[in-house]
């Protein structure tokens, strides 16, 4: 055995199994590394799953850097520890569990509910796969102390995740999150994790909660008169073969939608994705089957959502009557000005009110609520920082709506996270408010526009996988804090916000002045020109992402393919400008 290119570290972390209380399928695959492939040992060993801004995620396999039943449990007896601290006095702790569609859920989802069980805590467990932010609805509706949902969201199909959850509903957050991995690191041997199952502490729940969140999603609707006219507007949707498949269709009809198109082949449920190279809505080819039933069946919209259902990523026809993608910050737009609209039309704005976005995301948002009398709060990028905004001002504002560049929205605050069933929903709803106006809802974006000024965006991502590629990430944002551009395509940088100092400097008089948000790793340059670029290695998969925005005027309808043309032209020069 020639170990002389192994790392010394990473032969102790894998010796640590070796030596352990793990099943001997689980030993042999490490011996095997060790023998033939060094660089996958060091892949699986050279660190521990973390929970980033989308929970713990990661490929399934053998060691500490993978999902297993060890680090699953491992995590979820970190939970449990916690939720026992947390809640002393409370004699009955209960949690929920959901899956989707990804291979090895169900194995993942009992592992966890072995634990939690073992541990004396009561599991709610669905029936079947369930859209994630049901499982945030459940968690409230159930009065439970936790959630965990088993998903990699739109990741390849050889990764799986754990997102866990507060009694809010939201995701963790500070101090929760760096709570329970300091608890899992206090676990040193596997023998400290309970995977005794307690049957009797299990409990399967499913229609009786999908009921009560398709109800109250119906309630969210703005204008059922105008569905009633628009009852038969054709709308292809696809799940991608995920969890969307039974109450995105439910939620439709549920709201008077009565002329859904499905996908067949992309209705059976398949964590490995077989019609789609991936299954992330935000990426042309995976709506390409319902696109072209889309023109088979004359249909006005196409709607597709990511395994989990928390994503939607949306397709309308053009004012030449072929379809485009919209990106997330022209849905969210829509959205949020059709929501503003309505709010203020029936008399529901009383000063109160507020919307939250990201800010990686479009600032038309904020331009339409401030023109609307309601407030706009910015968050990181992480649905969980909206969702605690929402828990900070209960009782206190109205939440209408809000959601991120990255296709998520959310409308309401009976789910605490974000929510494709609902999106899909309210889209509808404002395209058949459209419709009934004469209109698509690409021919609402120049209206917008006019209205607000001409926001394009564009995103880039830059992967770089394992750990050289974690190592090359890190470098690229010491470069750009230590030497930060001074012009960006020929326009000054007039202000640089630094999330992970928590500080801005306004870059023309030197004057410094804290950000109020938690730290994060994302730099912002903004340009004299109203440009803004953000950069932010992501928290969930081995990429670091840069986003572009540029505005202009948008004086006339007539004017938006040379304006359109001219923003996108900017973009480019920026990027090239950067050396991409």
């Amino acid at each position: 055995m020639d170990n002389t290119k192994i790392d010394n570290e990473i032969l102790k972390r894998a010796q640590v199994w070796l030596d352990g209380n793990y099943d001997e399928d689980t030993k042999a695959a490490i011996r095997k590394m060790i023998e033939n492939d060094p660089e996958a040992l060091t892949e699986a060993f050279y660190k521990d799953l973390e929970f980033g801004t989308g929970g713990l995620r990661g490929i399934m396999g053998v060691g500490t850097n993978r999902m297993n039943k060890y680090t699953v449990g491992m995590a979820t007896q970190g939970l449990a520890n916690y939720l026992k601290k947390m809640f002393p006095d409370k004699k009955d702790i209960t949690i929920a569990i959901a899956t989707d569609s990804r291979n090895n859920n169900t194995f993942f989802a009992n592992t966890t509910a072995s634990v939690m069980s073992a541990n004396g805590i009561k599991v709610y467990m669905f029936d079947d796969l369930r859209p994630t932010p049901e499982l945030s609805f459940a968690i409230r509706h159930l009065g439970c102390q936790a959630g965990v949902v088993i998903t990699a969201s739109h990741n390849p199909p050889e990764y799986n995740g754990y997102k866990a959850y507060w009694e809010d509903g939201g995701q963790l957050v500070a101090p929760h999150d760096k709570n329970v991995i300091d608890e899992v690191k206090k676990i040193k041997n596997i023998d400290d994790v309970k995977f005794d199952r307690n049957d009797d502490l299990i409990e399967i729940i499913g229609e009786d909660v999908d009921k009560v969140y398709i109800e109250n999603i119906k309630g969210l609707s703005l204008s059922p008169e105008i569905i009633e006219r628009q009852k038969d507007m054709k709308i292809v949707y696809t799940p991608i073969h995920g969890a969307g498949v039974k109450l995105v269709p439910e939620g439709l009809k549920a709201f008077g939608f009565q002329n859904i198109i499905n996908v067949p082949e992309q209705d059976i449920p398949d964590g490995n994705f077989p019609t789609v190279k991936s299954p992330n809505p935000e990426e042309p080819a995976a709506l390409a089957m319902a696109l072209d039933k889309a023109r088979e069946t004359d249909a006005a919209i196409v709607m597709a959502t990511d395994p989990d259902t928390d994503r939607v990523g949306i397709a309308v026809r053009d004012n030449k009557g072929e379809f485009v993608l919209l990106n997330g910050n022209q849905t969210a737009t829509l959205l949020i000005n059709y929501l503003l609209k309505k709010w203020k039309e029936k008399g529901k704005v009383t000063g109160n009110e507020y919307i939250v976005k990201t800010i990686v995301t479009s600032e038309i948002l904020k331009d339409i609520a401030d023109k609307n009398g309601i407030e706009t709060y910015d968050t990181l990028t992480g649905f969980k920082y909206i969702a605690e905004i929402i828990r900070l001002l209960e009782g206190k504002k109205k939440f209408i709506g809000g959601g991120e560049e990255s296709y998520g929205y959310l409308v309401g605050d009976f789910v605490r996270d974000k929510d494709a069933v609902i999106s899909c929903c309210m889209i509808a709803e404002t395209a058949a408010w459209a419709a009934d106006q004469g209109k698509t809802l690409y021919d609402l974006l120049p209206d917008i526009y006019t209205e607000f000024g001409f926001y394009k965006e564009r995103l880039i991502s830059i992967v770089r996988k394992g750990k050289a590629g974690a190592e090359e990430i890190r470098k690229m944002m010491e470069e750009y804090r230590a030497n930060p551009p001074k012009r960006i395509n020929d326009s000054e940088v007039v202000l640089i916000k630094d999330y992970l100092t928590g500080k801005e400097t306004d870059t023309v008089t030197g004057k410094e002045s804290n950000i109020d948000l938690p730290k994060s790793n994302v730099l912002q340059f903004f340009l004299k020109d109203g440009s803004k670029i953000s950069v932010r290695p992501s928290g969930t998969e081995p990429k670091i992402k840069f986003y572009f925005s540029v505005k202009d005027k948008l004086k006339n309808k007539n004017m938006f393919e040379e304006v359109n043309t001219l923003l996108e032209k900017r973009i480019d020069n920026i990027i090239a400008d950067l050396g991409f």
